[in-house]
């Protein structure tokens, strides 16, 4: 049984534990503030794989950021890591075999192979954090595109108003369905103070302007919805993420499919959560390791 090193990294955490190759955890998932700068970053993971290489087959790392179709480097800015991040030289790390996959991705793969949609061929995985993230499964394979960015959810989204995204443009699709954007609706339909933790603790309360500020946003999902909808024709569309747990799944479900001009897809909630980038990138290394195996 192969294992594997698994890391997922984000802007305030990195979480690693080794894996076997079905994904199981072997030990208990550390979890460590992320370090300030990029050479903090690589020196922090140069220190966890050297102690334990000896006993992994391999290093896989779910990022942020577009990740190459060789999954060696990152691709893109990475706004909500340290300058100079998306120039680290993961391959350095260690001898042993290493994949690095963006972490919308590996969600995506853990949830298609073991999740939430398993047993599809066609499926869109969003993830709907701080800014929103999508992993794609077209026809049994994870969509990367001509060069590894496929997915990124920086589409224009024409709502009439104007916000500005993390990416530097202006009315990206993440303003709207992210954390920050039902921040962003708490501002506008309720207090200059208030944030999206104010309009689910007022949607319990049954504070009239925190359900304004959620439809607003959940209206903004649903739009979203149909438009994956449409473009993927999945079987399945599942919401992983901080926000997923607080979506109306059989209201927002029967009106994207009310809207769609494909076949009706299913939406479910994640399995795996804040596990998922892990258990999917090293899924995704098991299998290049099985294959390279093959005579």
């Amino acid at each position: 049984m192969k294992k594997i090193l698994a890391f997922d990294i984000g802007g305030t955490k990195i979480a690693y534990a080794v894996t076997d190759e079905n994904g199981n955890f072997a030990n208990d998932v550390v979890k460590v503030t992320t370090p300030k700068t990029s050479e903090g970053i690589y020196e922090f993971f140069k220190t966890v794989v050297k102690g334990l290489e000896d006993e992994v087959d391999g290093v896989s790392i779910a990022t942020a950021g577009a990740v190459n179709n060789e999954n060696t480097r990152i691709i893109s800015h990475v706004g909500n890591l340290p300058e100079g991040y998306n120039g680290l030289d993961f391959m350095s790390l260690t001898d042993k075999p290493l994949l690095l996959e963006n972490d919308a991705n590996s969600a995506a793969w853990a949830e298609y192979k073991l999740g939430a949609a398993k047993g599809t061929r066609h499926a869109v995985v969003l993830t709907l954090g701080t800014g929103v993230g999508s992993g794609i499964i077209v026809d049994g394979r994870l969509l990367k595109g001509k060069s590894g960015a496929a997915g990124e959810m920086h589409v224009r989204f024409d709502s009439g108003e104007h916000r500005k995204c993390t990416c530097g443009l202006w009315d990206c699709l993440e303003t709207y369905v992210s954390g920050n954007a039902l921040t962003t609706d708490a501002r506008l339909y309720m207090r200059e103070d208030m944030t999206s933790y104010d309009v689910i603790r007022g949607l319990k309360d049954g504070n009239p302007k925190a359900r304004e500020a959620f439809d607003h946003w959940q209206s903004c999902l649903e739009n979203t919805l149909v438009l994956m909808g449409n473009i993927f024709d999945p079987e399945v569309i599942v919401l992983s993420g901080s926000m997923a747990q607080f979506v109306e799944y059989e209201k927002i479900n029967k009106q994207a499919n009310h809207d769609i001009l494909t076949r009706p897809f299913e939406l479910k909630q994640a399995v795996f959560e804040n596990n998922a980038g892990m258990i999917g990138a090293a899924l995704l290394l098991a299998e290049r390791l099985r294959q390279e195996e093959r005579p």
